[in-house]
């Protein structure tokens, strides 16, 4: 994680793209170090929020290759029950988005997101909502961190 911090925002960025992938990784170690080494507390913020917001619909993109054929197969779900619950997830269930910031579940929402197909506008809409809100809250404990 050290060596991300050396690239500053790009770091950042990159370390943020893979904590929102399913990979366990950890934005918040390079986020801080970068704002150690003097970084932008702003330019953090965005660099934060965007590469988590893009591993967070890359991960919705995934859930979207899903097949219905394989939740019924593999996890013996009644397809009429699948097919009620994704509707209503197309229709009304975007703003569970918001909550893809969520450390050990986020990926998995993000992933069911897109399989069962919830309106991707207002997904990328609440996620970004979310993923701000998560780093602004951050930031805000770093600095009052280096503060003290």
């Amino acid at each position: 994680m050290e060596f991300l911090t050396e690239y500053g925002y790009i770091g950042v960025f990159i370390a943020s793209f893979l904590a929102a992938t399913i990979l366990p990784f950890s934005s918040e170690v390079v986020l801080t170090g970068v704002i150690l080494g003097g970084g932008s507390y702003w330019q953090c913020i965005i660099a934060a929020t965007a590469g988590n917001f893009l591993g967070g619909m890359t991960c919705y993109l995934i859930g979207m290759l899903g097949k219905v054929e394989w939740i019924t197969k593999y996890l013996r779900m009644d397809i009429n029950k699948l097919e009620r619950i994704r509707n209503w997830i197309k229709n009304k269930g975007a703003w569970i988005g918001f909550f893809v910031f969520l450390p050990g579940v986020g990926d998995f929402i993000a992933v069911g997101l897109g399989f069962m197909r919830a309106n991707i506008w207002m997904v990328a809409i609440y996620m970004l909502l979310g993923k701000a809100l998560r780093y602004w809250v951050l930031m805000e404990i770093v600095m009052a961190g280096i503060g003290s």
